[in-house]
């Protein structure tokens, strides 16, 4: 190998690396033996809200995936499958996405788990609605707690606001919704 495939190969790795790292949800690759391939800064945090145990190579709940992803294995040999699980916590909720990755450098067969955090989630969800309808900072406080399944009474105690005012908050929220919504609709009927 020369120097210039070299280096092409550490920058394809370098761009893999931040591409991994950058995602909002957890990367996880193990081994079919339960040894860890890969692990993103994500993963290893929700990795270790879930771990308790330190005589168990995993947390129970991904254990449980992992033999499920193995049995299916057996009964579906070539087709390819995923699995989802949903973890509850007392703070949040995970979904676990699980496939087999069949990967050149490992020489064992390797599980990818996609880990998400729903509660992040839906704050980049509420985020990318505020921006969207350009939601004032205080619309968009008012939203986020909204999104995260706050009654409205919740949300007054926790912003230190009146009833109404998140009242008149969450109507004009919906208001910029619609008027939104209908824009693209007019424009959508003068396209065609």
């Amino acid at each position: 190998m020369n120097l210039t495939t070299m280096k092409y190969l550490e920058s394809l790795d370098n761009l893999l690396q931040s591409v991994l790292e950058s995602f909002i949800d957890g990367v996880l690759v193990l081994t079919d033996q339960h040894d860890l391939v890969y692990a993103n800064t994500v993963a290893r945090a929700i990795y270790a809200q879930l771990w308790h145990n330190d005589t168990d190579p995993l947390p129970r709940e991904i254990q449980r995936i992992y033999q499920a992803l193995l049995d299916s294995k057996n009964l579906y040999p070539n087709q390819p499958v995923v699995l989802e699980s949903e973890i509850v916590t007392p703070k949040t909720t995970f979904r676990i996405r699980a496939q087999w990755l069949a990967l050149e450098v490992a020489s064992r067969p390797c599980l990818l788990l996609r880990l998400q955090d729903q509660n992040q989630s839906v704050q980049s969800l509420a985020l990318a609605e505020a921006q969207k309808w350009g939601l004032t900072p205080r619309e968009t406080e008012v939203w986020l707690q909204r999104r995260s399944g706050y009654s409205r009474k919740a949300i007054a105690a926790n912003l230190y606001i009146a009833l109404d005012t998140v009242k008149k908050h969450l109507k004009n929220i919906h208001l910029k919704q619609q008027a939104l919504n209908a824009e693209a609709e007019w424009q959508a009927s003068q396209a065609s």
